[in-house]
């Protein structure tokens, strides 16, 4: 895990009987702070709303330094799983969407297999792996909607250089059950709905609604920057910010929506070609 030390971002070594403690602290803390988000929406429907707010997809199988491409392969079966539990739920107005309170732990009993996942910035393997893929793809989406993000993580560790990248760099949301949970309020008059699969070469989404989108939404990145750390590894920050704007295209305000620190676990300067 990483920490920030006077504005310097370091490293942290946990024992095991201290991380399993946290664990165990966090995730008695997150059940007692989801209550005060209910009702939860639970309600699923067959039939998708009509209107399409935003629309987005992302490759399943990169090519990955070191990384078995086994564990790109058993990532889509996790996926698969994962999706058919969120696919066409609605989150009527009041509600709030939780992406463990919808998919539950992921275990061998329901299916998943071992896919990758990051243990304190190193590539490692567990059961359900890869599901970041899935809440990093609602989440990218809701940040075009005016649904509220109430419960978002980012990153620590900046693992794998920009290869073909089309967002901006912390524009995910990691996931770890239970505690480390997506969650998105509709304060809205109108229902939403997400609808996301698993396709051959792309993990699809979409947001939709029963009313058409009053406004259109610009994520950007400020601030961004690389540091060079004390302790002899480099860092990497910025600002997410969106531009709102009516539908005849006038900008109408900007706001902020988070900042991101992360460990970079790759050296920044690496010359073309080897990424």
């Amino acid at each position: 895990m990483s920490e920030i030390f006077g504005g310097e971002l370091k490293p942290v070594k946990r024992s095991k009987l201290r991380l399993a403690a946290g664990r165990l602290y966090y995730s008695l803390l997150y059940f007692v702070k989801r209550a005060k988000h209910r009702p939860f929406a639970k309600q699923r429907d067959a039939c998708r709303l009509p209107i399409v707010c935003f629309r987005h997809k992302t490759i399943l199988l990169r090519q990955l330094k070191d990384v078995d491409m086994q564990y790109q392969y058993n990532k889509i079966i996790n996926l698969k799983i994962a999706a058919e539990k969120l696919n066409g739920i609605v989150i009527h107005p009041g509600e709030t969407f939780s992406y463990w309170k919808l998919i539950g732990k992921p275990s061998y009993k329901k299916g998943y297999v071992d896919g990758m996942i990051l243990n304190g910035g190193k590539v490692a393997t567990g059961v359900g792996g890869g599901l970041c893929q899935l809440s990093n793809l609602i989440y990218w989406m809701a940040l075009h909607t005016p649904l509220t993000i109430v419960q978002r993580h980012r990153h620590g560790y900046d693992v794998f250089p920009d290869s073909n990248r089309t967002q901006p760099f912390g524009s995910g949301a990691t996931c770890f059950y239970p505690y480390g949970d997506l969650m998105i309020y509709n304060g809205t008059d109108r229902n939403y709905q997400l609808c996301v699969s698993v396709g051959e070469e792309y993990l699809e989404g979409e947001w939709l609604s029963d009313q058409p989108q009053e406004y259109r939404y610009e994520v950007f990145e400020k601030n961004h920057t690389i540091k060079s750390e004390y302790w002899g590894g480099y860092s990497r920050h910025n600002e997410l910010h969106r531009k709102k704007f009516d539908l005849n295209n006038n900008f109408i305000d900007e706001e902020f929506i988070t900042d991101n620190h992360a460990l970079m676990m790759y050296s920044p300067f690496l010359p073309a070609g080897n990424k």
